[in-house]
Parts: C-alpha cells; sequence; structure tokens
C-alpha cells in the first residue's frame, strides 16, 4: 500500500495543502484546508473499479 503525506502550508494569506509537490486551492482558514487534505485522503484511499482492454482485445475488471 502506497503512503500519501498531506503537508499544512501557509500561502497567500491563507492555507493550502500539498502532496508529492502539488499545492491545492487556497483556504481562508487552515482548518478549512485540513478538512479538505482529510476528505482527499479519504477519497485516496477508496479503490475505484476499472475496466481494462489487454493485448489480446480481452476487457476485463480491476480495482485501482
Amino acid at each position: 500500500m502506497n503512503k500519501v503525506i498531506f503537508k499544512m502550508v501557509r500561502h497567500d494569506d491563507g492555507s493550502v495543502y500539498e502532496t508529492n509537490g502539488a499545492l491545492s486551492r487556497n483556504f481562508r482558514t487552515r482548518e478549512a484546508a485540513r478538512k479538505a487534505a482529510k476528505l482527499a485522503a479519504s477519497a485516496a484511499s477508496q479503490t475505484i473499479p476499472l475496466s481494462h482492454e489487454n493485448k489480446d482485445e480481452e476487457w476485463y475488471d480491476d480495482t485501482g
């Protein structure tokens, strides 16, 4: 399992969260940014069903 780290950062008179070098949108408060990071973390931990086609043109379902 991969570990994703969300870091809180002050930015342009507000707060953002950073993950993998990317910044979120700006939030007015640190608490609002923390809540958004928590929501993003929970969404990232969910599995998403995906359908793939292999080189033999056969389709199969997977989770990512």
